[in-house]
């Protein structure tokens, strides 16, 4: 690699691995130490094309469960199924991994422009605004979605359709279209417990001994040619657990499940 190579969007490669290692060292006892993240479907990674793969996610905090994503797929590249254990891993990282973030969230202080400088592409809300969501809905800016397209082409993108952090919010349909338009193998994942562990920004600890939840599942099904928008949609909220349905009554044995779980993400007072 040259010193001085960029990727796409101009970072230069040497800066953004040496970024990648630092902060991945900083931070891997949060998932493997302070915390424990429990993964599920890790072997799926090293399946998948080196390019032209969208993962998507439900959203517990803006910068944690990136983070955790960054972890997981190259422990699984390096041939570590379910793990992070010993963050060897990082010294040859996947460096066209990126992520999809909001602008004002991305220049919001130091960090986050350095978090930006791993791999975010930016975009633009056009339903929200410092936290608020507007009635005034914004034009979609085509350079976002130019962004997307080019990130594609060179890699992996992960991408958080609901665009927020709050539970059973509705599926942004810029994702199906996205998915529609480039036709990208789709990895849908689910977490849990990043909620309980972090601040809503994931940058700082807010309990530990908390068992985190982190389920890769096998590629969406997807018809390109003739599922609608709205279906796409449809299949993305089931995929990630964020379908209204999950709000119903749920079964006794699950129930019993997830007390038992609860004990295991007990806060610690």
């Amino acid at each position: 690699m040259g010193l001085f190579k960029r990727n796409p969007f101009g970072h230069i490669l040497f800066i953004k691995k040496w970024l990648i290692r630092i902060l991945g060292a900083m931070t891997h006892r949060r998932y493997r130490g302070f915390n424990e993240l429990q993964i599920e479907g890790s072997e799926i990674i090293k399946t998948l094309p080196d390019t032209n793969v969208l993962f998507i996610s439900n959203h517990q905090t803006y910068f944690a469960d990136v983070v955790a994503m960054f972890h997981v797929f190259n422990a699984s590249l390096s041939g570590r199924q379910d793990t992070i254990k010993n963050i060897g891993y990082l010294w040859q990282p996947k460096m066209n991994i990126y992520y999809v973030a909001a602008k004002e969230t991305m220049q919001a202080g130091l960090l986050p422009r350095i978090l930006a400088y791993v791999g975010a592409i930016t975009v633009e809300r056009t339903w929200r605004a410092k936290g608020v969501d507007v009635t005034e809905k914004r034009e979609v800016n085509p350079n976002d979605t130019e962004n997307i397209k080019i990130a594609l082409e060179d890699g992996w993108v992960i991408t958080f359709p609901q665009g927020t952090t709050k539970s059973f919010k509705p599926v942004r349909k810029g994702t199906a279209h996205i998915i529609k338009q480039h036709k990208p193998i789709v990895i849908p994942i689910v977490i849990d417990g990043f909620r309980r562990s972090f601040d809503k920004k994931g940058l700082r600890m807010k309990k530990k001994n908390i068992l985190q939840s982190f389920i890769i599942k096998e590629p969406l099904q997807i018809d390109y040619e003739n599922d609608t928008i709205d279906e796409i949609v449809e299949k993305v909220e089931y995929a990630i657990e964020q379908h209204p349905s999950f709000l119903k009554v749920i079964p006794a044995e699950e129930i019993k499940v997830q007390e038992e779980l609860n004990q295991m993400r007990r806060w610690d007072y």
